[in-house]
């Protein structure tokens, strides 16, 4: 950098014009990465498929997807204003010629140099210089800037924190998960909106279920024209109205012509209803509700369970919840899932029922009548997700900051922590019932296909397992 620009202590030093000496430089390193990529998309708009679509990018020259070519410019811009001459510089012009491209990995380097200095507004003309790890130019060509007249010496401030979600990236990871299982032949119950015929017949051509659509077929019909669908080749059963549509489902599943069950527009306790009449599809499990979320501030799927069936449980359907929940993470793939059983705090209060419960489940646990998990309650919720908060309040717990499970203390609660993470934290969601002999994809009558599409995609793991796993079921 030959003496070009200082920092010291946090804080960052420009060079005025009488300082810089011609030949005078400072640089950076930046390696990309897939987040630099979107985030430079998210910021100026260009979503030029070249860069974020790598089945798109393979057919061109490159092979793969590489950066924007003006994330290169923004380094120099970034040299420039905070390095060298650093602030109080103000850009006056930019040439760019792009040598080759840069791809996710590549290290570069970002050299800028002083060239030539110009009396007239303080201008100087800088030669800028992007080499990758190689030594190779990938970018180079001339700035000219107007130089600070005053010595700055300022704090570094610290960057905003940009949190990228990507919900079509984020479902497309999830369907991977079951892309090399068979389609599982699904009733789904009553699909009379153009959401719930559209989610299922998405469904259907990623894979994940072969439809039997249960309902009025003239008013599923027309829910498809209205999608711009056709039912041609759909396997159709004709109901009267939604209960019948709910009965006849159940029947399929209880004579072993359906392996699993997929809500459409009826409401919830319709269905629910019809289940719990059917003696072939109960176990000995207490049914409950689990909803998967991908959720960008959070650096893994986390599982709440039970935000839609059983409204005030006791201990003992607590247990059934939790267990199934488990079991459930077990599917996905979390063999040992860590439970945070969730309270309003993190001490045993008889003040508050759900903490003496969130105790016993544990206790519970220890003694092997919870299996195959680690369980730590009561905890408040910032305790359960929060690495911070657990050192902030020195809790020691192997659960604690880390959930992959949480367990609320009613139907009210985890319906309404479900709804804010979706709703303001922009959380993906799906949601499945859990203990009867077949899965069931359970979903809100005002959720989307992509939601729909998830549930489908839990359903079909859990019909694999259940056939891999007898002893679940």
């Amino acid at each position: 950098m030959n003496g070009a620009h200082e920092e010291y202590q946090g804080m960052m030093v420009n060079r005025t014009y009488d300082e810089i000496q011609v030949g005078e430089s400072a640089s950076l390193m930046r390696t990309l990465t897939q987040a630099d990529i979107e985030a430079f998309a998210a910021v100026s708009g260009d979503n030029n498929p070249a860069h974020l679509d790598p089945v798109y990018a393979q057919g061109t020259r490159f092979k793969t997807v590489i950066a924007h070519g003006m994330w290169g410019g923004a380094l120099i811009s970034a040299v420039l204003g905070t390095r060298f001459p650093g602030p109080g510089t103000i850009y006056l012009g930019q040439s760019l010629t792009f040598s080759k491209p840069v791809r996710i990995g590549d290290t570069v380097t970002v050299q800028v140099t002083a060239k030539e200095k110009k009396e007239k507004n303080r201008q100087v003309v800088m030669d800028c210089q992007v080499f990758n790890q190689k030594g190779e130019v990938v970018l180079s060509g001339e700035a000219t800037v107007m130089a600070p007249a005053e010595k700055i010496e300022i704090k570094a401030t610290a960057a905003p924190t940009i949190t990228l979600s990507d919900p079509a990236a984020r479902l497309n990871e999830l369907l991977k998960k079951g892309a090399h299982l068979p389609a599982v032949r699904t009733a789904v119950v009553h699909p009379c909106d153009r959401e719930s015929i559209q989610g299922a017949l998405e469904a259907a051509d990623k894979g994940l279920i072969v439809p039997v659509l249960v309902g009025p077929i003239a008013r599923m019909q027309a829910a498809a024209e209205q999608a711009g669908l056709s039912l041609n080749g759909i396997e159709l059963v004709d109901t009267e109205h939604s209960h019948a549509s709910a009965d006849q489902s159940v029947q399929l599943a209880a004579a072993g012509k359906v392996q699993a069950l997929m809500k459409g527009s009826l409401h919830t306790d319709e269905l629910m209803h019809a289940i719990l009449s059917q003696p072939a599809l109960r176990t000995g499990r207490r049914l409950s509700h689990v909803f998967r979320f991908d959720i960008p501030m959070y650096p893994k799927p986390l599982l709440i369970t039970d935000a839609a069936i059983n409204i005030h449980p006791d201990l003992m359907t607590k247990v059934d919840i939790v267990q199934n929940a488990i079991d459930f993470a077990q599917v996905l793939g979390v063999f040992q899932p860590k439970v945070a059983i969730l309270s309003a705090v993190e001490t045993v209060n008889p003040a508050i029922p759900s903490t003496l419960e969130a105790a016993a489940l544990c206790k519970m646990a220890d003694r092997g009548q919870i299996s195959h998990a680690l369980l730590d309650g009561p905890l408040a919720f910032d305790n359960a997700i929060s690495p911070h908060a657990v050192e902030v309040k020195h809790i020691k717990s192997a659960v604690a900051g880390d959930a992959d499970i949480l367990l609320v203390p009613d139907l009210e609660s985890g319906n309404m922590l479900s709804k804010q993470l979706e709703y303001l934290a922009g959380a993906s969601g799906s949601g499945v019932v859990l203990g009867a002999r077949v899965p069931i994809a359970l979903t809100s009558r005002s959720d989307g296909p992509e939601v729909r599409m998830a549930s489908a995609l839990l359903v079909k793991l859990l019909a694999a397992a259940q056939l891999l796993y007898p002893s679940r079921r």
